[in-house]
């Protein structure tokens, strides 16, 4: 009897469930047909409209008004709040219309939505719900992506899968697999259920899933083959080849990324942006450059990072045109306000500032970039990253002021005021340091992004790599660089791994083998002088370093003008004098020339090699006034005629000084309190 009665009720539960499951169904199909007058109204209105209009809200008040139980109308709506969102409330309330829309499609079309066939009379009925679906999905992707919900977003990408739609149109799910598990590739199973346990796992994994997107390909294009014109796949290869080259730039496989890039150009479907980085991290800025501007060109004006402003500012830093990229990035916060990209532009301008010799404007936006809350909109770039490049920003300016306290004053080492001033600094660095050591710890591609030097997820140039390596453990760092100056695949970029290595050298008084080495990287035939001159200029401030240890001051006084020539705004910073001539005219004002003169500047006009200066003092009505330029060897300008008003003459000397070396008009007076 027990055995009966159990059966019995097992019996009476599964009758139950699968009357509750055909009754729903029922109810759904009821309810379309119901109001299936309603919903071709809808329809034939939604046909003459632009979801992506000012007028999408309104059209989605009415669709729902007259039907909302119908997905259009909510998915009107999220489209139109996704359109007008920039931070985290604003992708959350699109996405609460857009998840309604994707649940009242699977409950009204599940059907529709599960439809596979090579019969067009068959699957032009279930086209439209196809289209839909991946629409709503695609954006509610982003949406989550924005929200920093990965979770949220797999799961979708699995559920999305689950329909096995015989195109991708709007959500290519594999790919995007593919770029949630690289952009998240540092984390582990412990954080986000969808990832392994290591990078190397994770980025395999994201290969994987591109595999899989190619495989899909392969098996639609035989249902498509009627239905579709000949050709249709292509664009679903090339939306994998966009990721597979990112996933190979990464990994710095050269060959592969060149090829990926090599088919999609052959499609005419080069993503100018990512292949401007590919070409920078290989050391061919010139391209990179020119791919950036195309990029720049076909700008859509969304609302996220322009990586093209970003890394051009990176460029025109090293060509020695830190102004140009002040400009262009004061251009892109002027245009785009405080929507996502602000912080990362405001680095990029404090960044712009240090090279240009503006220490006080760089720490002005360096603070602006730490308090701003920065979105992350579809970049790998993340929190981390940028609170990175902000650490590197701040540590590198404090050792800026350290070395212009010493050019300020020549007699620094007994003057008790700069001294002391010198020895505040040095605590604020060393709490600086241990900052970007904690840091440098928790990140475990510290070693592909931050020593690998030009990784396509570093946010800092190679030059500030070198303070993160100055001062910690220079034998390791020898090793490593060593190793990479002799096995990295990209020739253009050898030359700086070994540079570093010279430098590292001479951290270990081996003077007379990094000047070996600086003699070969000054040989390589692969020096673009355009687009690398704060390569040669640091490479020229090494060599006077070495001439100065074996005290041959004739070709210490060479390589300084050398540097001079090129790239003047660094040489208040590397604690290093150099000799420039005076020609002063007009009446004097004397305050002005002995503040000058106290700064680690020597005057020698009888060296007709050394830049020359001329100063003329004079009145403009009621106001002091100094006219100066500064002629290099040649008779070329150096530092163009320009002039400035002034009240207070010791301000004023020191204000001199550092135009003399081309630095921008803003004043950055270190005694100013």
């Amino acid at each position: 009897m027990r055995s009966f009665f159990r059966t019995s009720r097992l019996q009476y539960i599964l009758c139950v469930g699968l009357y509750l499951i055909l009754s729903t169904n029922a109810i759904a199909q009821s309810k379309a047909e119901r109001y299936a007058a309603q919903r071709y109204e809808i329809d034939a209105k939604r046909s003459v409209a632009n979801i992506n209009s000012e007028d999408a809200l309104p059209r989605s008040r009415e669709f729902k008004r007259i039907d909302s139980t119908y997905y259009v109308g909510w998915m009107f709506e999220g489209v139109y709040k996704f359109d007008h969102a920039a931070d985290y409330i604003g992708f959350k309330r699109a996405a609460e219309p857009l998840e309604r829309a994707l649940r009242l499609m699977e409950r009204d079309y599940k059907k529709q939505l599960k439809t596979r066939t090579s019969d067009l009379m068959t699957y032009y009925p279930v086209y439209n719900y196809h289209l839909d679906y991946t629409l709503i999905a695609y954006y509610l992707v982003n949406c989550y992506n924005s929200m920093e919900e990965p979770e949220k977003t797999y799961q979708l990408l699995r559920r999305a899968l689950s329909y096995r739609f015989q195109r991708d149109y709007y959500l290519d799910a594999y790919n995007y697999m593919a770029w949630i598990v690289h952009r998240h590739r540092f984390y582990t199973s412990d954080k986000y259920s969808f990832l392994k346990n290591s990078i190397e796992e994770n980025e395999e994994l994201a290969n994987t899933y591109l595999d899989s997107a190619l495989r899909n390909v392969r098996i639609n294009k035989s249902l498509n083959r009627e239905i579709f014109q000949p050709g249709y796949e292509r664009g679903e290869k090339v939306s994998v080849y966009h990721y597979k080259s990112i996933l190979h730039s990464y990994q710095l496989n050269i060959d592969s990324a060149a090829y990926y890039y090599g088919l999609m150009k052959k499609n005419y479907a080069l993503p100018h942006n990512n292949y401007a980085t590919f070409r920078s991290i290989c050391g061919d800025f010139r391209e990179a450059e020119a791919e950036y501007n195309k990029a720049r060109s076909q700008e859509s004006g969304d609302k996220r990072l322009k990586e093209w402003a970003y890394y051009s500012a990176n460029l025109n830093v090293y060509k020695a045109l830190p102004e140009k990229a002040i400009e262009i990035t004061k251009q892109m916060i002027q245009a785009n306000g405080s929507t996502p990209g602000f912080g990362w532009y405001n680095i990029a301008l404090a960044r712009a500032m240090h090279y240009d010799g503006q220490i006080k404007e760089t720490e002005r936006y360096a603070k602006k970039a730490s308090e701003f809350k920065e979105l992350h909109l579809n970049t790998t770039l993340g929190q981390s990253h940028y609170d990175f490049s902000v650490s590197v920003l701040n540590i590198t300016n404090i050792e800026a002021r350290i070395e212009r306290l010493k050019f300020e004053n020549s007699n620094w080492w007994y003057n008790p005021k700069v001294l002391a001033k010198i020895g505040k600094l040095y605590t604020e660095k060393y709490a600086q340091q241990f900052l970007i050591i904690n840091q440098l710890s928790e990140n475990p591609e510290r070693d592909q992004v931050i020593y690998k030097l030009f990784s396509t997820e570093s946010t800092v140039t190679w030059d500030e790599v070198w303070y993160l390596v100055r001062d910690y453990s220079t034998k390791f760092f020898l090793n490593k660089f060593e190793h990479e100056m002799k096995n990295d695949d990209r020739k253009h970029i050898r030359k700086y791994f070994k540079f570093f290595v010279a430098r590292l050298k001479m951290e270990q008084d081996d003077y007379k083998e990094a000047r070996l080495m600086l003699n070969e990287v000054l040989q390589d035939p692969n020096i673009d002088k355009e687009y690398e001159q704060l390569f040669l200029a640091r490479v020229y401030q090494a060599q006077a370093e070495c001439a100065k240890e074996r005290e041959d001051m004739t070709a210490y006084k060479e390589w300084m003008d050398r540097m001079y020539n090129i790239y003047p705004q660094l040489i208040p910073t590397t604690g290093l004098s150099m000799d420039m001539g005076f020609h002063i005219s007009g009446t004097v004002d004397n305050e002005v020339m002995e503040r000058l003169k106290d700064c680690n500047i020597n005057e020698n006009t009888n060296r007709s090699k050394a830049p020359q200066a001329y100063i003329s003092f004079g009145k403009s009505g009621d106001k002091k006034r100094i006219t100066y330029y500064v002629l290099e060897s040649n008779g070329n300008y150096a530092v163009k005629k320009q002039s400035f008003s002034y009240e207070n003459s010791e301000k004023a000397g020191l204000q001199l000084a550092y135009k003399l070396f081309d630095i921008g008009s803003q004043i950055d007076n270190q005694d100013e309190e």
